[in-house]
Formats: C-alpha cells, structure tokens, sequence
C-alpha cells in the first residue's frame, strides 16, 4: 500500500510537496520540495521515512526552493526531465529572480521522456515520467498506473490549468498536453497537483 501525503509548504507562494512513501519498507520519494526545508525533513524524520530521491515536476522556484537543501542533508539525487537545463540553473526562467531569491540548481540527474522511475526498496512501485510541456518546456506528469494516480505538477489544477504567461510557457501546447497526454489515462485517476486539492482526470474532463 503507497501513502500519498500532501504537504503545503510556504515561501514566496504556497505550493504542495508530497511524499509518495511505500508503507511496508517506508521508502519512497519526495516530489516538489518548494519550500520550508525544516518542516520536510522534520516529516521524515517523525515518520522514519526514507527517502530515496527528489523527483521535480518541473522547474520553477516554488517547487524546486528546498531541493537543495534537502538533498544535501539526505544525500539522495534529485531528478528531473532533461529539458529542465533550461529552467533549474536559470533564475530567469526559473522565475525566483522576479522574486528576490535567485535559485540556482546545478545537479540534477536528467530523464528522458517517459522514463520508468523505480523504488529500490520495492521495484513494484514504478513512475511514469510524462513529458507534459505547456506550462513549461520541462514539466512532466509523474504517473502511476497500478494506483491509478498522478503528480501532475501544474498543468491541470482543480477545475483550471497552470498559467503560460511566463518563460517557456505555451497555451495550445498546454491543452494539447491535457488532452493527449492526461485526459487519456483512466478516468479514475488520481491527480495532485502544486497547488490545489486533487481531482480526477474524470472530472476535468467534466
């Protein structure tokens, strides 16, 4: 059985972390580190987690804000889709220079499109890396099918969308995305997203 915690963490904006922990070994990974290192690594602590890696849905500053920090306190990778090279060592297009803190991330371990992300602990637990670009060049769904889930970042939100007024980003691409690449997983699946409460890919469709 996976755990799903979501974890709202708040910096410059507030955005979900989630842990996706495996409840027999209590390994697993954490996805979107935006913010508020101390309170992650408290969690982990607390809960005698252990964290494999740090998966990034894609490069902008309210999720990438804690990565290396926690990284370095773990001493676990963190990864993220090839395209990222243009987002995560840039605080232009990361957009953390907008906001007073430039965010320069150098080591990321890059994928490509739809790699299979395994827990060591458990191969069974496996995530899909969609590329899912619209709201950035990089961002990628990261997908479970066995659970029927997905972190999705933010290309879909509750009832909405991720914004594309921004460096890399693509309105018609977005909804090309969302039409081909999340609308086409299974209705019953479960998608968290950066900074609303879940849905499903059934009700946005609706």
């Amino acid at each position: 059985m996976m755990i799903v915690k979501q974890v709202p963490v708040a910096g410059m904006i507030e955005t979900n972390s989630y842990f996706y922990i495996d409840e027999a070994s209590k390994h697993g990974f954490l996805i979107d580190a935006g913010a508020e290192a101390d309170k992650l690594l408290r969690l982990i602590e607390e809960n005698n987690w252990i964290i494999e890696k740090i998966l990034i849905t894609h490069g902008h500053f309210d999720h990438i804000g804690a990565v290396e920090e926690i990284s370095k306190s773990l001493n676990v990778p963190y990864l993220a889709h090839q395209n990222s090279v243009q987002y995560l060592p840039n605080p232009a297009f990361n957009l953390s220079a907008f906001f007073g803190s430039d965010i320069v991330l150098n080591n990321a371990e890059c994928f490509a499109d739809d790699a299979e992300i395994k827990l060591e602990a458990n191969p069974q637990v496996v995530l899909k890396a969609i590329h899912a670009p619209g709201h950035t060049q990089d961002a990628v769904a990261y997908y479970d099918a066995a659970n029927a889930l997905a972190f999705v970042g933010d290309t879909v939100f509750l009832h909405s969308v991720g914004r594309t007024d921004i460096p890399g980003g693509n309105f018609e691409q977005l909804m090309q995305t969302i039409e081909t690449k999340i609308f086409t997983l299974p209705d019953n699946t479960v998608l968290y997203s950066g900074h609303t409460p879940p849905t499903t890919v059934k009700e946005e469709k609706i």
